[in-house]
């Protein structure tokens, strides 16, 4: 399972959960741990998730914040868990304080449905006031799960996160201002665009009829978006059923210009022991005839091509695929040849299960 899959799942067990669960510590138990656990940390190792981690403030010692992971010995982030009834802007002081005396450059305040994630872009060592990311596990977006993936174990880049924290920071408050102007706009708002197609005198007349026109012209330019949308959706959807109507008349088992051959199953076989061992299951590779290509697929699923073969020609070609599932033609001589591409074809089956 990739880690949108896991994220994705995560999602489905809070909106499940959430109205039973009634303590903090069933929070954390039921929500936060997994979370933390999807971004690679072992929960159960003190030296990389460490609970009721000490933050001595002032004279106040023995002050404790829920969690901190772990890295180099040294904290990187600190979590401070809420009930998942609570709102959190009612608590963000308290991971500011804890945030000042540690050495961690990134704080989370969640209630494990809403992450909040600080960090010191205008003051150093000083948190700021608002989160430089922030998503809500009712409404999660591919987007936000990108984000999310930053701060997994295998990925976590101190200096990359912070490069694009403040652009994340400033565009997002950026959003909720143009969000705000267009649901309610305001006076400055307003007479901008009034004086760049009228002449005379913004009067309170003029102001109020002004006012009434925006509101329709942006209500109506967001209908046109979404028409657009729909529109360019509804014909990419033909096009895509098109495609996949013509893949399925070419997979067609009963279809008499496919024959399944013995090289091809061979090479099928080669294809297995490549991936020996590099999955938990090596029945989840399969195949799939067509009548242009062998292909070879991780759980039959016509998303995820490890390979094809092209054996039916003149000329042998397996074909294998990049991160972004491109395709590349290589001509083989034998089906021996394909063990020359083996680390192709182990860093693609690792794209899709990683």
């Amino acid at each position: 399972m990739d880690f949108k899959d896991v994220i994705k799942q995560l999602a489905e067990r809070v909106i499940k959960m959430k109205d039973s669960i009634l303590t903090e510590e069933a929070t954390k138990t039921a929500f936060v741990l997994p979370f933390i656990n999807a971004l690679g940390y072992d929960v159960f190792n003190p030296m990389e998730v460490l609970p009721e981690f000490i933050c001595d403030i002032g004279t106040k010692k023995g002050e404790k914040i829920d969690y901190a992971i772990i890295k180099d010995d040294e904290p990187i982030i600190l979590i401070e868990c809420k009930h998942c009834g609570q709102d959190l802007n009612l608590h963000d002081n308290q991971l500011l304080r804890y945030f000042h005396v540690s050495k961690a450059k990134f704080g989370i305040l969640t209630n494990g449905i809403v992450y909040k994630f600080y960090t010191d872009l205008e003051k150093e060592n000083i948190m700021d006031k608002k989160p430089f990311f922030e998503f809500n596990f009712l409404d999660i977006k591919d987007e936000h799960i990108e984000e999310i993936r930053k701060f997994h174990k295998s990925y976590f880049d101190l200096n990359n996160i912070i490069n694009t924290a403040s652009e994340l920071k400033y565009t997002n408050e950026l959003k909720q201002l143009l969000r705000t102007e267009f649901e309610t706009p305001s006076v400055d708002f307003v007479k901008y665009f009034a004086k760049q197609v009228y002449d005379g005198m913004i009067t309170p007349k003029v102001f109020e009829q002004f006012d009434l026109l925006l509101k329709s012209a942006m209500r109506q330019w967001k209908n046109d978006i979404v028409n657009d949308r729909f529109k360019a959706a509804l014909s990419n959807n033909q096009k895509q059923q098109k495609v996949e109507d013509e893949q399925l008349q070419e997979e067609n088992p009963d279809n008499p210009l496919i024959v399944t051959t013995e090289e091809e199953l061979q090479g099928f076989y080669i294809v297995r022991s490549i991936l020996y061992g590099e999955i938990d299951d090596i029945e989840r590779i399969q195949h799939r005839d067509t009548q242009s290509y062998f292909g070879i697929l991780l759980d039959d699923n016509n998303r995820k091509p490890i390979c094809r073969l092209h054996l039916n020609g003149n000329r042998k070609y397996i074909e294998t695929f990049d991160e972004n599932k491109k395709g590349t033609k290589s001509l083989i001589e034998r089906i021996d040849d394909i063990y020359e591409f083996s680390d192709l074809i182990k860093s693609t089956l690792s794209n899709y299960i990683k």
